[in-house]
């Protein structure tokens, strides 16, 4: 695993949990952590349970006994150690959006298709797809139960930076994130969206704003801030994104990504309405999915909730009894049944590096409709 901060713990439970659970094809071995301090890193290894710790991810790469590379950096170095992992015949998984441009998505594409040829395997980490309740209004679109979508509402709402002298991180900086709210949470929003109604998004109309413009800089070794010691720094990312959008079955979309909505921490909420009914979903009730019926008596109709517990639901037959709920770690758990599985048998995974790339698109599309003045703005390459 290259990186080691927020997604490094998560992704490192995710291995570490999932062959103790699940039954897997393949057993994973916690083998190295790569970092660029040979100190935390190190810390982070013995932490988490890797083997081993080091400083030269591309020494790593090269390495006969490594299989698997987890990608788990800031955006702006997925692209260079994506394709050298895939061109070396390692299996590949990605953090979410895959990359900072479309043209750096897009390549790792084409180096993702180069190593399919020869059975290496790649998946990008949007791991709210993997949500036994998420999963499970997708498979309940997909049974009809819902009818013909006609309308979608998703917002990603969080109120982290709503205090305007909170540090500039690299979350912050164009050259690190690539994007502000719209990559970093509205890229999972797009994904889910498609990934439950099974549509993609074709045309967008939005704007984005960063409304906090300077922020104190944080202080040397505190990461990857950009500059370091006292003072302030520019803001080059978006603070909030809003965009319409028109699905490929012409329904429509509109999405809200931000992070300065006051009192939601994590709110990750898609609403799906069809002619026959509707589902909801909100991730911090993440054990819950709302469902109306349409169908029913006008005297009986209403939203109800369904506690997605039963071992029936999707990925929850090797966990607990009925009516214990999951955690947001669990994602990660099953993101390592689902790509173990996948490089097991020689099937692509899913989310592909094509699905990144698409999510690439919309997020540019976004962006260039917002620089000429919300126009409607074709997501297709």
């Amino acid at each position: 695993m290259i990186g080691h901060g927020f997604m490094g713990a998560a992704h490192s439970q995710g291995w570490r949990v999932a062959p103790r659970f699940f039954d897997l094809p393949a057993e994973p071995v916690m083998q190295v952590i790569v970092g660029r301090s040979a100190e935390s890193t190190a810390a982070s290894a013995q932490k988490w349970g890797w083997e081993e710790s080091s400083t030269d991810w591309r020494e790593v790469i090269a390495r006969d006994d490594i299989d698997v590379i987890d990608i788990v950096t800031p955006g702006d170095t997925h692209a260079e150690i994506a394709i050298a992992a895939l061109d070396a015949g390692k299996h590949v998984l990605c953090e979410k959006p895959l990359a900072n441009t479309v043209a750096e998505a897009e390549a790792m594409h084409e180096a993702a298709e180069r190593a399919a040829a020869r059975g290496i395997r790649s998946m990008v980490g949007f791991t709210y797809r993997r949500v036994p309740a998420t999963t499970f209004a997708r498979d309940l679109v997909a049974s009809g139960r819902i009818g013909e979508i006609r309308q979608v509402r998703a917002e990603y709402l969080q109120d982290w930076l709503a205090d305007a002298e909170a540090p500039l991180t690299w979350r912050l900086k164009k050259e690190h994130a690539g994007s502000g709210a719209l990559g970093d949470i509205g890229a999972h929003a797009i994904d889910l969206v498609e990934y439950i109604t099974g549509q993609s998004l074709e045309s967008v109309s939005g704007i984005i704003e960063t409304l906090v413009k300077e922020r104190p800089v944080l202080g040397e070794g505190a990461g990857l801030s950009g500059t370091a010691g006292e003072g302030r720094g520019e803001v080059t990312v978006d603070d909030i994104a809003l965009f319409n959008a028109r699905l490929s079955s012409g329904a429509l979309a509109s999405f809200e990504a931000t992070r300065f909505r006051t009192g939601r921490k994590n709110a990750l909420r898609i609403e799906v309405s069809g002619s026959l009914g509707a589902i909801a979903f909100d991730l911090e009730r993440l054990n819950e999915l709302e469902y109306y019926d349409a169908t029913q008596d006008g005297l009986e109709q209403g939203f109800r909730r369904i506690l997605v517990t039963e071992h029936d639901h999707p990925y929850l037959n090797v966990w607990w009894p009925t009516g214990h709920g999951l955690g947001y770690e669990h994602g990660f758990s099953h993101q390592v049944h689902d790509f173990v599985g996948a490089i097991s048998v020689g099937v692509q995974p899913r989310p592909s590096f094509a699905d990144g790339l698409h999510v690439q698109r919309v997020l540019d599309a976004v962006e260039r409709s917002s620089d000429a003045g919300s126009v409607w703005t074709p997501t297709a390459g």
